[in-house]
């Protein structure tokens, strides 16, 4: 048996090409189920939360991001953002739903990173928060610790662009165009 060496050591000196995100363009999400917290669900100015899993994501055509609870990962797509909400895409078919690791969070600022997303729920009431107390979305969909990943999802929930880690300004470009064609192919 042949030992292919250059390919060995590419994978003893590149480790983080072996832990890249495992969606898969076409293919729904690996499922989870967040209990513990979960949505946040606004009711008149109360919040309330209710457990929450993945099969929620079908219906609308969705940007998804998955954050570290920490204020160095929320700057990393911080101009997708922007982007989406300059964008004005129809509430009635476009939900951006944003999913807030609080296990990888600066240890201590936990009441502070849920105060904040309960703010944002108010101010956004048509986006979608979840909690991820536990980050179970971490683990299953493969993701670094810190980061935010960026996943465009069609209206039936099925992957159609990801990435882990901040988006070059012509990814974001990409992505609104993306969206675009997606929104415009559902008018039909």
């Amino acid at each position: 048996m042949r030992i292919n060496f250059s390919a060995v050591l590419l994978f003893i000196l590149l480790p983080g090409l072996a832990s890249a995100h495992n969606f898969i363009k076409g293919e729904r999400m690996i499922p989870i189920e967040i209990q513990d917290r979960g949505e946040l669900v606004l009711e008149g100015d109360d919040i309330h939360y209710r457990s929450w899993n993945t099969s929620r994501l079908a219906g609308k055509i969705r940007i998804v991001q998955y954050i570290a609870g920490r204020r160095s990962a929320k700057k990393k797509n911080s101009v997708m953002i922007k982007a989406i909400k300059a964008a004005k895409f129809p509430e009635d078919r476009f939900q951006p739903t944003t999913i807030i690791n609080t296990d990888d969070e600066f240890p201590g600022t936990g009441l502070f990173v849920v105060s904040k997303v309960e703010k944002n729920q108010r101010h956004y009431p048509w986006a979608q928060f979840i909690i991820d107390s536990d980050g179970l979305g971490r683990k299953a969909w493969n993701l670094e610790e810190n980061s935010s990943t960026i996943v465009v999802l069609d209206r039936e929930g099925r992957v159609q662009w990801a990435k882990d880690g901040a988006l070059t300004p012509e990814q974001v470009v990409q992505v609104i165009s993306l969206l675009k064609q997606l929104l415009d192919m559902d008018k039909s």
